[in-house]
């Protein structure tokens, strides 16, 4: 009987208006981020779905998501009448060379800034940190003229050995190191290490999350250079694919809008790209993570 009165005579707690603004709060934020999802898929969506159209339909309804019908022939005409085949070798060639050249190279003097202590060391890392701010479009007239004289123009050495190496590679690698402790390699110089022989086998493992990170920007980056190509190479035997992308919307295969072929084209360009991300974004996410939480 007393535990029934007693539950009676429990007041219903009024709801919370603070409650309810926070579920309109949090409903509200939702939809801007669905929104702009959208705002920004909508072109990707759009560039998939006029590669799977035919030319009459592309032209006469292009902003259309929906096929119709829906056809491979922009993906044959790909193949058959364009130099994609060459553009994607030298693009694999390339970006492999180049993303391998950065994350070894910047390990390397991001290694040698976090913990070799020499005169100069300081203002060599400002002067680093100062390429990052410089825009790349006024260095193409000089790039131009080093490669001409040094023999190189128009050749792969040219579209590799000049961005085999990135300040900002090299900054992000240095600040990782100096977040390892340095205990960790006076055990490995007490074991009788070299100071190559550390980085490589203690410092290099370490940094495991900053290696998948470079890893991905520089493929990224490299996969889709299309400015220094413009001073490198002139021969189109040596175009990667977005020159040769960029070639084909010039009109070099003639009138018409041919949207079909250049989307299917593009669409073909964005895919490596896009698999590379989605297999290692868990590695990117925790190592930009790791480094917040070590900054």
């Amino acid at each position: 009987m007393m535990s029934a009165a007693k539950n009676r005579l429990v007041p219903l707690r009024p709801e919370r208006p603070g409650g309810i603004r926070s579920l309109v709060s949090t409903f509200g934020g939702y939809a801007v981020l669905v929104f702009f999802s959208l705002v920004f898929l909508y072109p990707f969506v759009i560039q998939v779905a006029n590669s799977f159209k035919t030319a009459p339909d592309a032209s006469a309804s292009p902003l259309s998501p929906i096929p119709d019908p829906v056809t491979l022939a922009g993906f044959e005409r790909v193949f058959a009448d364009t130099g994609m085949p060459l553009w994607l070798g030298n693009s694999v060639l390339v970006t492999v060379v180049i993303t391998v050249g950065r994350v070894f190279l910047d390990s390397l003097a991001g290694y040698a800034l976090a913990r070799l202590r020499f005169r100069g060391r300081q203002a060599l890392f400002s002067a680093i940190v100062a390429i990052i701010a410089v825009p790349g479009v006024v260095l193409f007239i000089p790039k131009f003229l080093v490669l001409n004289q040094f023999g190189i123009y128009d050749s792969y050495t040219a579209l590799i050995l000049p961005v085999i190496a990135d300040a900002a590679g090299v900054f992000i690698m240095k600040q990782f190191f100096e977040s390892i402790p340095v205990s960790v390699e006076e055990a490995a110089r007490i074991d009788g290490a070299g100071r190559f022989r550390i980085f490589w086998s203690v410092v290099l493992p370490m940094g495991r999350p900053a290696v998948i990170t470079l890893t991905i920007i520089s493929f990224q980056s490299s996969w889709n250079e299309f400015p220094h190509t413009l001073v490198a190479v002139q021969d189109p035997s040596l175009f990667t694919l977005p020159r040769g992308l960029a070639d084909l919307v010039s009109g070099s295969l003639g009138v018409g809008t041919q949207y079909p072929l250049k989307l299917g084209a593009a669409v073909l360009a964005t895919v490596p790209v896009a698999i590379i991300f989605v297999i290692f974004q868990r590695y990117f996410i925790r190592g930009a993570n790791e480094g917040a939480d070590k900054g």
